[in-house]
C-alpha cells in the first residue's frame, strides 16, 4: 500500500523540478515568464525594431530593461535609432505590457546576452566560441542564425541549427 504513494509522491515532486526549470529558475532569479512573444504582435515595434536586427522578444527582459533601452535610443548600442515622441511611447508601452513578468534579478541588463540565463545556454560547455566567430552567426545577439523562430520568440532547443 505504502509503495503507489511513494510512487506518485516522487513522480509529483520529479514533475514540480521540471517544471521550476522550465520557467528558469535556475539561472539567478531571471525566470523571463511565459510567453516570450505575445499573440499578436505590433507592427510599429516590428518595423522600428526589426529594421536593423531581429525585433527581440518582449519577454526576453523585465519592464525595467525595455525602459531602459528606449529611453536611450540616441545611442542604441553604438547607433542613433531615435525615434519620435509618439513612436516611442508606443513600441515602450508595448515592450513594457508584454515583457517578461516573472523577472526577480536585481538588474535590468540591457543586452539579453548579459543575462545569467543567456550565459549559461551559451556558455562554452554548450556552444563553441568559435562558433560566434562564424560568417553566418557573427554575434551573440544574432538569434535568428541558429533559432530560425527567434522573431516568433520560438527558442526551442530542438529546432536549433548551428550554421557551419
Amino acid at each position: 500500500m505504502k509503495t503507489p504513494i511513494v510512487i506518485a509522491l516522487v513522480l509529483s515532486l520529479s514533475a514540480l523540478a521540471a517544471q521550476a526549470g522550465e520557467h528558469g529558475d535556475k539561472y539567478a532569479g531571471e525566470s523571463r515568464g511565459k510567453p516570450l512573444q505575445p499573440a499578436q504582435t505590433n507592427a510599429k515595434w516590428q518595423q522600428e525594431c526589426g529594421s536593423c536586427h531581429t525585433a527581440f522578444a518582449p519577454g526576453l527582459l523585465p519592464a525595467a530593461s525595455w525602459r531602459k533601452i528606449m529611453a536611450g535610443l540616441d545611442k542604441h548600442f553604438g547607433a542613433d535609432a531615435s525615434l519620435n515622441a509618439a513612436e516611442n511611447q508606443e513600441i515602450t508601452a508595448w515592450l513594457v505590457e508584454h515583457a517578461s513578468n516573472r523577472w526577480r534579478a536585481s538588474a535590468a541588463p540591457l543586452r539579453i546576452t548579459d543575462t545569467a540565463w543567456f550565459q549559461r545556454k551559451h556558455d562554452a560547455h554548450e556552444i563553441s566560441p568559435a562558433v560566434w566567430k562564424r560568417p553566418a552567426v557573427k554575434s551573440r545577439a544574432n538569434c535568428q542564425a541558429c533559432h530560425a523562430g527567434a522573431d516568433k520568440g520560438d527558442f526551442n532547443e530542438h529546432r536549433i541549427r548551428i550554421p557551419k
